[in-house]
């Protein structure tokens, strides 16, 4: 395409419109986008990002987060789903901890610090602890001090059923079935192989020991 042959309208020719130019074209491959910029008779490449084409694109495209849930830290759109991160306050939760299959599991009343639930519709969240409502992208986060929390944050369901809204998500976190089926050492510095004796060391207190959370990173790295 020498000449950059421009689209010709399907119009009539005694309109004498003229061809509206090529100006621009993107071709996509398997790990990277290309741009081609035609002027005059020369073609000009470039490597482009997907951020970088999502943003020319959002110019003109209006986006709404929604009502968010109460105490929502912040929001974002990723592979076509909405996150939501809602700050927890520290508190008291009742949990349950099956130890062993086909017996009673094991009822605690603990106190919990802050976390921050990562979530998504029906899904389960990623979870952190936190000393205080984070403010800042470089505040500190913490490993929940929890069982069913893997290294990363995730969170393994089990049977359990999460909700399509959000804001109950932290509540039906607690409701499900604690196992020792995901990673539970060093959430704790005191016990760093296990979270039992500390959660039997909470167990009918009122406010869980803020010196006691292993760091994982700082808000930054959540988002």
């Amino acid at each position: 395409m020498s000449d950059f042959e421009g689209y010709q309208w399907a119009l009539p020719e005694s309109l004498d419109i003229p061809p509206d130019r090529l100006q621009l074209r993107l071709d996509f491959y398997s790990s990277a986008a290309v741009l081609y910029s035609f002027e005059s008779h020369t073609i000009k490449t470039k490597m482009v990002s997907a951020r970088d084409i999502s943003l020319a694109m959002l110019g003109s495209v209006a986006l709404s987060s929604g009502l968010l849930p109460p105490n929502a830290l912040w929001w974002k759109r990723t592979r076509g789903e909405d996150e939501v991160a809602i700050w927890q306050p520290a508190k008291i939760w009742r949990v349950a901890l099956q130890l062993e299959a086909f017996k009673p599991a094991r009822r605690f009343t603990i106190p919990m610090p802050g976390l921050i639930f990562i979530c998504q519709m029906g899904k389960p969240p990623r979870v952190f602890a936190a000393k205080r409502r984070p403010c800042s992208l470089n505040d500190e986060v913490y490993h929940a001090p929890l069982y069913n929390v893997f290294t990363d944050g995730s969170t393994c369901p089990g049977t359990h059923s999460y909700p399509a809204d959000m804001s109950e998500i932290p509540a039906s976190f607690f409701m499900s079935f604690f196992t020792r089926d995901a990673s539970f050492r060093n959430r704790s510095k005191k016990y760093p192989n296990d979270l039992l004796p500390l959660w039997e060391e909470l167990d009918g207190k009122k406010k869980y020991p803020l010196n006691d959370l292993v760091p994982f990173g700082h808000v930054k790295d959540l988002m």
